[in-house]
């Protein structure tokens, strides 16, 4: 088959790979799309640090099952069409013991630990695997993934109708981020330098957009969710927040990033910061979410390029001209 390989970081081709088999209780999917991420871009350039090399990336996808292993439960068919959740849990470690599976001591993920899913095809566990509805298309599929994690991010953070949401980043995370706490009742503005996402934001009911956060008139915010994983971002939202406030880490930072937030505020002011990693019990709501139309992915999904030009689907992610840019093997 072939497949995006990097050899090792800033290395990248598309060439041959061998085809999957399915282990006991995988199956084989056919990849109808695939996204990319801003995880994508770290493991591209090394900064990942469970990916090892060499490894087909890609954990944003859906498809169709054309190959069952052994033992496979449940009721899966050839044909059958999936979206599938990345999470690779032992099962077996304190965390996942403890209804953690995302902290798992020994986590993995289709595309990140093991080879994924910018392929023609990918072996995936069938356990992870949600079943789409025939209206759902491969494009709308492969967002379930990133609706998931803003799902488990919401939830990690809280939010009350009425209250005023700052949100840092306008790309692909930022947008769902917004549409989420929207629909929670939440009033938010969004802050981007990039003011083609800001017009996004516009047209999916921010309640003010700026380039800055300093720009933003009104009361400090009640909660923020920082989207970018840029310190001086991080900073900026934690310096907006009331008494009381909440800040959530949800963007993915350099691992040896570092901010700087004020202690004395931490306590004086009972400030909680919160981090969200990945996806926990939050694929399903997420799938039924984009089925249902309740996430408005037309407005996310601007750029969707073949396998062969993996590379260049990774520089226009890289360049921030697009928000989400999507690989369709088939295309």
């Amino acid at each position: 088959m072939r497949a995006a390989i990097i050899d090792e970081p800033g290395a990248i081709r598309v060439g041959d790979a061998p085809d999957p088999k399915p282990g006991e209780r995988q199956v084989v999917v056919k990849v109808g799309a695939c996204g990319i991420c801003g995880t994508d871009l770290h493991i591209a350039d090394g900064h990942f640090p469970p990916t090892p090399y060499p490894i087909v990336p890609g954990h944003e996808f859906a498809g169709e099952i054309v190959e069952i292993g052994a033992d496979v439960p449940g009721d899966w068919r050839v044909g059958d069409r999936v979206a599938v959740d990345p999470s690779l849990f032992c099962g077996y470690c304190t965390p996942c013991r403890s209804g953690h599976g995302n902290l798992c001591a020994n986590w993995g993920a289709t595309g990140d630990t093991v080879n994924g899913a910018f392929a023609e095809y990918v072996a995936v566990p069938a356990a992870n695997c949600y079943r789409m509805p025939d209206e759902m298309t491969w494009q709308q599929g492969a967002l379930v993934e990133p609706v998931s994690c803003a799902v488990h991010g919401v939830r990690r953070v809280g939010v009350e109708a009425g209250e005023r949401f700052l949100v840092v980043g306008a790309g692909t995370m930022g947008l769902l981020m917004q549409q989420l706490l929207q629909r929670a009742g939440a009033r938010v503005a969004v802050v981007d330098r990039n003011t083609a996402r800001l017009a996004r934001a516009t047209e999916l009911g921010a309640d003010a957009v700026a380039g800055d956060v300093a720009e933003l008139d009104g009361p400090p915010f009640d909660a923020a969710a920082d989207c970018t994983g840029a310190a001086p971002a991080i900073e900026a939202a934690f310096d907006s927040l009331r008494r009381g406030g909440r800040l959530l880490i949800f963007g993915v930072a350099p691992a040896e990033a570092r901010v700087s937030l004020s202690p004395f505020r931490i306590y004086n002011d009972e400030i909680t910061v919160v981090g969200s990693m990945a996806v926990l019990n939050s694929f399903g709501v997420a799938l039924d979410l984009v089925a249902s139309g309740a996430v408005d992915t037309a407005a996310l999904l601007t750029d969707t390029l073949p396998l062969e030009r993996y590379p260049d689907a990774l520089a226009l992610m890289r360049s921030g001209a697009g928000l989400k840019v999507q690989v369709m093997p088939d295309a």
